[in-house]
């Protein structure tokens, strides 16, 4: 097959440790202290901080209520860990503390006093100390943040055609619009391109028993590699009809200069997608089947650089299963050919692409956009 491009210029995230502590056995409803809470830091019910003797709340300790007063020794507040002593005996088991879970970090408040089990906060964290007597509740449930779209752009695979449009003919075509280069070329007659000046998109169909090339997209025609880009991507739908002739390839196409390459990446066909090649890739999720081969005719003479002559070299990505919409991350096939040995040259252009030899047909692509993301 031999290819035509002219170059185009248009670069686009409680533990409430209750101790539970009921107050005094023999008097009022002892609180684990004169308030019943755990101490704020070191929680000293006692000799030790423990609620008592052993932490246990008096002389017997039990539940908080022994002693004169019942009310777990001078303060009983649970120790340092607000759990009613050492045995955590400030509640039945000091449930306010290893079993209370308070969320995702399960942290209860801040120092886990009496009460029911503290739930956790906004952020699973427990909110405010529960007290004696009332539900540490500690706010609300803490809910996690919801999930980010960090991979690819989407596509609309049903958007529709854009209105008016303008339509080129001609056997040697090229221009811009809407910041994208365009083009056409044929060795024959009988095909034309639908261009559009305020959206990313064309449409293309042929009558033609030659080869027909129709594309539009990004023209770089500089001295540097594809690597000076970032990731290089482009956004397609389209939707076809009629017929390609004898062979026919949908997808990304370009040339690199120096050494001259014609490059394609073939997503969708009139003729089947056929496999073949050197070696496999995974791009985008899914396998693509690459070769490499060298071609003769006069399109290397018209896209290369001035002065070249004779054969020049094909590099062919071809995807396992046909799709008519997605994205193309296009740096990752010139990486994948790269690691097999092959040699690109600056990058000229990235084009979405139609190629039919012959036939009859319509392609409309709604959507057609090439960018780059410098690194």
């Amino acid at each position: 097959m031999t290819r035509r491009i002219v170059q185009f210029a248009g670069v686009a995230t409680c533990l409430a440790l209750f101790g539970c502590g009921s107050g005094g056995g023999t008097g009022s409803e002892g609180t684990g202290g004169t308030t019943g809470s755990g101490g704020s830091t070191t929680g000293t019910g006692g000799t030790t901080g423990t609620g008592g003797t052993t932490g246990t709340g008096g002389t017997t300790g039990s539940g908080g209520r022994g002693g004169t007063t019942g009310t777990g020794g001078t303060i009983g507040t649970g120790g340092s860990t607000g759990s009613g002593g050492t045995t955590g005996t400030g509640g039945t088991t000091g449930t306010g503390g290893s079993t209370g879970t308070g969320g995702s970090t399960g942290t209860g408040g801040a120092a886990g006093r009496g009460g029911a089990a503290g739930r956790g906060g906004t952020t699973g964290t427990g909110g405010a100390a529960g007290h004696a007597g009332t539900t540490g509740t500690g706010g609300s449930t803490g809910t996690g943040g919801s999930a980010t779209d960090g991979g690819a752009v989407t596509v609309d695979c049903s958007a529709v055609m854009p209105t008016g449009g303008t339509v080129h003919t001609g056997t040697n075509v090229n221009g811009t619009a809407d910041g994208l280069g365009y083009g056409i070329w044929t060795n024959g007659s009988g095909g034309s391109i639908t261009t559009f000046s305020n959206a990313h998109a064309f449409s293309t169909s042929w009558n033609n028993s030659m080869d027909f090339l129709a594309h539009v997209g990004l023209d770089f025609n500089s001295s540097k590699a594809y690597t000076a880009y970032g990731k290089i991507e482009a956004q397609f739908v389209e939707k076809k009809s009629g017929s390609g002739g004898g062979f026919s390839m949908i997808g990304m196409y370009g040339w690199t200069h120096s050494p001259c390459v014609e490059w394609y990446i073939n997503e969708d066909s009139y003729n089947g997608l056929g496999g073949g090649g050197s070696a496999t890739a995974t791009i985008d999720g899914a396998t693509y089947h690459m070769q490499m081969k060298t071609t003769t005719g006069t399109g290397g003479a018209n896209a290369c650089e001035s002065g070249h002559s004779g054969g020049w070299t094909q590099m062919i990505s071809t995807r396992s299963s046909a799709r008519t919409c997605g994205t193309v991350t296009v740096s990752d096939h010139f990486d994948a050919w790269t690691k097999q040995g092959w040699s690109l040259g600056t990058l000229s252009s990235v084009h979405i692409n139609v190629e039919v030899g012959g036939g009859m047909g319509t392609i409309d692509f709604p959507v057609a956009n090439v960018t780059t993301v410098n690194k």
